[in-house]
C-alpha cells in the first residue's frame, strides 16, 4: 500500500521509492530483516520457513561465488554425464545441486527435496532419525547452465510446499506431486551483472540485490509488478517450423505494424533471465509444445509452477495455452508442459490464438 507521501507501507517496514521503483540508499533493508519482519504472514510456522529461506540465501551466495570464478578455475564445461532428462550436465549444474541440497539438509528444516538433476526425490532424515519437518523443496539448481561458458546470465529456481504425508513418516511422491496453488513460497536467484534473489510467499514479489563486498542481500526491488502493457516476446524462433499453427500466427501478430506493434524479440535461453527482464520491462515468455517436444520442454514442478506463482503475484499470468499452470495436477516428478508466462493480456492473446488454430495442422 502506498501512502500520499510516496512511502510504501509494509509490515513494520517503510520504504522510500524513487520514480523507477528503486529504494533509496539510506533505506537499505537486508533480506534477513525482511524475512523476519514477514513471519507474521505464517502463523502456523514457528520460524522454520524463515530459516529455510535463509538456507537458500546462503546456498545462493556460495553458487554466486563459484559462478563468478567461471573461466578462472575448472568449473565450466560439461561434466561428462547426463541428468534424468537425458540432458548433458554442466560442471556447475552438479556443483549447484550439491550446494543447495547440503544447505537445505544441514538446517534440518526440510523433510524432502526434489531436484531437476536427481532421478528421484530425496527423503531427508533428521539427526534424531525422525522425519518431523514440515516442508519440501523442489528446485532447478542452475537454470540455463549451458550459458555459463559464454558468460551469460543463469539462475536458480525454487519452490516450497508443506508436506501432506503424516509428520514423522518418510515423505512420499505425493508430497511433491502437488498442484502449484499449494505453494507457500517460490523464487529465483539470477546470477548476472549483479546477483539478485527474487521471491514471493503469496504477499507480493520482492527482489534483493547482493552487495558482493559485504555478502549481504539488500531490498532493491520492492513490490515488483508487471507494467500495464508489454512489448517484448521471448521465444526461440529458430524452432519456428516445429511450432503449432497458433504459435506461428501469434509470432506473426507480434511482428505486424499495427497499433503499438511490432513487438521487440528478446530471447536469452535462460528462463530466469528472460522472465526477470519481462517482469521489469513488460513482455511474455513462450516455450510451446512442438513436433520436437510434443509435451513441451520445461518442467512443471521445477520451473513452471514457481515462475507461475511469481508471475501471478506480480499481476501477470501463466498458462499451458489452455489452462492455468498452477491448477495442473502433476503426474510425475519430471513432467514437461508447454509454458506461456508474462503480462496477463499477452498470455490471454496467446491462448486465443491456440484455441482458434488448435485443430488445424501446422
Amino acid at each position: 500500500m502506498t501512502s500520499d507521501t510516496g512511502r510504501t507501507e509494509t509490515t513494520g517496514i517503510q520504504i522510500t521509492k524513487s520514480s523507477d521503483n528503486q529504494i533509496t540508499m539510506n533505506q537499505l533493508i537486508t533480506l534477513g530483516e525482511f524475512i523476519i519482519d514477514r513471519q507474521a504472514h505464517f502463523p502456523y510456522s514457528t520460524g522454520e520457513l524463515s530459516s529455510l529461506l535463509n538456507s537458500i540465501r546462503l546456498a545462493a551466495k556460495v553458487v554466486n561465488h563459484e559462478v563468478n570464478k567461471a573461466g578462472l578455475v575448472d568449473i565450466i564445461g560439461a561434466a561428462e554425464n547426463e541428468n534424468i532428462q537425458g540432458e548433458q550436465q554442466q560442471k556447475l549444474d552438479v556443483f549447484a545441486n550439491k550446494v543447495f541440497i547440503q544447505a537445505l539438509i544441514n538446517r534440518e528444516i526440510v523433510c524432502g527435496i526434489a531436484s531437476e538433476e536427481e532421478d528421484s526425490y530425496i527423503n531427508v532424515v533428521g539427526k534424531d532419525k525422525g522425519n518431523n519437518n514440515k516442508y519440501i523443496v523442489l528446485m532447478d539448481p542452475l537454470d540455463g547452465s549451458s550459458n555459463i561458458d559464454v558468460n551469460v546470465s543463469v539462475g536458480t529456481i525454487f519452490s516450497i510446499y508443506r508436506r501432506i504425508s503424516p509428520v514423522g513418516k518418510p515423505v512420499t511422491e505425493d508430497d511433491f506431486l502437488q498442484p502449484g496453488v499449494n505453494q507457500i513460497a517460490a523464487g529465483y536467484v539470477i546470477y548476472g551483472t549483479s546477483t539478485m534473489l527474487v521471491y514471493t510467499t503469496g504477499h507480493g514479489v520482492n527482489g534483493f540485490t547482493l552487495n558482493p563486498a559485504l555478502g549481504v542481500f539488500y531490498l532493491s526491488h520492492p513490490d515488483m509488478f508487471f507494467p500495464d502493457k508489454g512489448k517484448i516476446y521471448s521465444i526461440n524462433e529458430g524452432n519456428y517450423r516445429h511450432f503449432p499453427k497458433g504459435i506461428k500466427k501469434y509470432i506473426k501478430y507480434c511482428q505486424e505494424e499495427e497499433g503499438d506493434r511490432p513487438y521487440t524479440s528478446r530471447y536469452i535461453g535462460s528462463l530466469v533471465s528472460d522472465f526477470h527482464r519481462n517482469m521489469i520491462k513488460g513482455g511474455v515468455y513462450l516455450y510451446p509444445n512442438s513436433s520436437r517436444y510434443p509435451n513441451g520442454k520445461l518442467r512443471l514442478l521445477y520451473e513452471c509452477n514457481p515462475i507461475a506463482f511469481l508471475a501471478e503475484q506480480a499481476g501477470g499470468k501463466a498458462s499451458n495455452g489452455k489452462q492455468r499452470i498452477m491448477e495442473l495436477k502433476p503426474e510425475e516428478l519430471h513432467q514437461r508442459v508447454p509454458f506461456y508466462v508474462g503480462n496477463k493480456c499477452m498470455v490471454e492473446k496467446i491462448e486465443k490464438y491456440i484455441k482458434k488454430y488448435d485443430r488445424e495442422r501446422t
